[in-house]
């Protein structure tokens, strides 16, 4: 740069469709720096071209001239094409500056750019991966969970097969125990006897009362007497009938008890498997 000595670079570029210079080092240039570098080409094309054409301008009238004629002596160079050369090189220095400076811009920029688009790719990468992840994860839970309800859902189903198996054993025993019972009481209940209570006495009372039909007083001591033997007749067929109806009780009792029971258990180990279920 300035009054340096220049050194050897390499630049890589590239050309379009029209053979125009459009990429510099990699990097894209944008038509204001094109502008710039056209305006700096054509300025030192025209200070470098001018000194030829004047000397062209004038060979042909001088070579006619020189046959009819002596040459003129030579003149001073000028210094205004020196002074020139040095403004363009200067400018174009200047252009260059700016050049590089745009180019400097432009690839600080792109490398920016770069670096940001590669941090959101790693960013999208990491979470796409975490997302992945926590599919996995979430697939083996359920997995998991889908084993342990069908093991449930069989553990279970065998209980309600060992439950209703065991619930229609005792339902045929029971029914058996009942039949039995129900033919004994029948045989018990039919083997009582049905003799009349206190014959000997109602037919005392009942010839006292014929004839002493206007003196019944008289016959007060037989209806005491006929009283007390029913009332105790009573009792021996009371405590008898209470004994067997007892029996009887009891035993429709512990049948439905035992056909109750296993019903309640089936049910409720139904409504666990179904809760479990729904969970």
């Amino acid at each position: 740069m300035g009054l340096g000595e220049s050194t050897t670079r390499k630049v890589s570029y590239g050309v379009d469709d029209e053979d125009r210079v459009r990429i510099l080092r990699g990097v894209k240039l944008s038509e204001d720096v094109l502008q710039r570098m056209r305006g700096v080409a054509n300025i030192s094309q025209s200070s470098l071209s001018s000194g030829p054409q004047k000397d062209k301008g004038s060979s042909p009238g001088s070579s006619s001239a020189s046959q009819s004629r002596q040459k003129p002596e030579p003149r001073a160079p000028s210094s205004k094409p020196a002074s020139t050369a040095k403004e363009d090189q200067r400018r174009f220095e200047r252009q260059q500056a700016i050049l590089k400076e745009e180019l400097a811009k432009i690839t600080q920029r792109e490398k920016e750019l770069a670096d940001e688009k590669t941090k959101a790719s790693i960013q999208e990468r990491q979470h796409a991966r975490q997302e992945s992840e926590k599919t996995k994860q979430l697939a083996l839970q359920l997995q998991k969970k889908d084993l342990q309800l069908k093991a449930l859902e069989a553990f279970y189903q065998e209980q309600l097969a060992q439950l209703e198996k065991k619930n229609l054993e005792r339902y045929a025993e029971s029914k058996e125990q009942f039949h039995q019972a129900a033919s004994k009481t029948e045989a018990n209940i039919r083997s009582c006897s049905t003799a009349p209570v206190c014959s000997g006495l109602q037919a005392q009372i009942l010839s006292c009362y014929r004839d002493n039909r206007d003196q019944t007083l008289k016959c007060s001591d037989l209806a005491k007497e006929y009283l007390q033997c029913i009332n105790a007749a009573r009792k021996v067929r009371g405590f008898s009938f209470f004994v067997s109806f007892f029996f009887i009780k009891k035993k429709k009792t512990e049948n439905r008890v035992s056909i109750m029971v296993p019903l309640l258990v089936k049910i409720s180990v139904i409504f666990f498997v179904r809760k479990k279920t729904k969970d």
